[in-house]
C-alpha cells in the first residue's frame, strides 16, 4: 500500500504542531511532532545536568534511555521518556533552548532519524519539524512551509505557554524566539529552510481557523480531493 506524507516545516511558533494536528484529524493522518522528540532528549540532558552545549556530553547519553512516541485516548501525541509521560515537562520554556542546542548535533538528528521515517513507510503521515521536507522526508507527497513574523509567533507560543500556567513575560519569550531562530538557521546539521519544492504559507495576522483553510485547501488541491 502506498501511503502518503505530508511535511510541514517552519519556524519556532509558527503554528504547526497545532495546525498539524488539525490536518491529522480531518483527513485521517498520523501526527508526528518531531520537535517533541527533539525536546524529549534536551529534557534528557537537563534532567542529567549536561549542559546543552556539552555535544561529547549528549552523544554518550545517546542509547541510555528509552523514548517513545504514543497517541492516547485524547488523540494527542505523548513523549515518554524511560517510560515516563514527560508531555508537559518537554514544553518549559528552559528545555526549548536544550532542543534547539541537542537537534543542532548531527549524532542527534542520526539517531532519531529512522524511528521518524520508519513511522512515515507504516501509514499516512503529517509530520511537522524543522527538516522534514528537507531531510527525514524529503520525498513527501507535499511539502509546507509555514512561517509568520516573529512578533506574531512569540504571541501565540506566550499565550499558549500562560495556557497552560507556566509562568514568563512577553519579551523573555520573544528573546528566546529570536535566539531559536538563529541557532536553528545557522546550525551544521540540517539548517531550517524552506524545500525547493515546499509550498510557502504565512499565517501572519490569520485566526487559527483562517490558517487551517489555507492549508486545507492546498492539501486538497495537491491530492485531488
Amino acid at each position: 500500500m502506498n501511503y502518503k506524507s505530508i511535511a510541514i516545516d517552519g519556524p519556532s511558533g509558527a503554528g504547526k504542531s497545532t495546525l498539524a494536528k488539525l490536518l491529522a484529524s480531518e483527513l485521517g493522518y498520523l501526527y508526528v511532532d518531531t520537535g517533541a522528540i527533539y525536546r524529549t532528549v534536551g529534557l534528557c540532558a537537563f534532567r542529567r545536568g549536561i549542559a546543552p552545549e556539552d555535544r561529547a556530553g549528549v552523544v554518550a547519553m545517546l542509547g541510555t534511555f528509552s523514548l517513545d512516541l504514543k497517541h492516547g485516548e485524547d488523540g494527542l501525541q505523548h513523549m515518554y521518556l524511560d517510560g515516563e509521560d514527560v508531555s508537559e515537562d518537554i514544553r518549559r520554556p528552559e528545555i526549548s533552548m536544550y532542543a534547539s542546542a541537542v537537534s543542532a548535533l548531527p549524532e542527534v538528528r542520526e539517531f532519531l532519524m529512522e524511528m521518524q521515517r520508519g513511522l512515515a513507510r507504516r501509514q499516512n503521515v503529517i509530520m511537522d519539524g524543522r527538516d522534514i521536507g528537507t531531510v527525514v522526508l524529503p520525498d513527501a507527497d507535499l511539502k509546507l512551509f509555514l512561517t509568520a513574523s516573529a512578533e506574531d509567533r512569540a504571541q501565540r507560543r506566550y499565550a499558549e505557554l500562560r495556557e497552560k500556567g507556566i509562568a514568563t513575560d512577553f519579551e523573555t519569550v520573544l528573546a528566546d524566539m529570536a535566539t531559536r531562530d538563529k541557532n536553528d538557521a545557522s546550525r551544521a546539521a540540517a539548517p531550517l529552510r524552506q524545500a525547493e519544492d515546499a509550498v510557502l504559507v504565512d499565517t501572519t495576522g490569520n485566526t487559527l481557523e483562517e490558517s487551517f483553510q489555507m492549508l486545507l485547501k492546498t492539501v486538497k488541491e495537491r491530492f485531488g480531493e
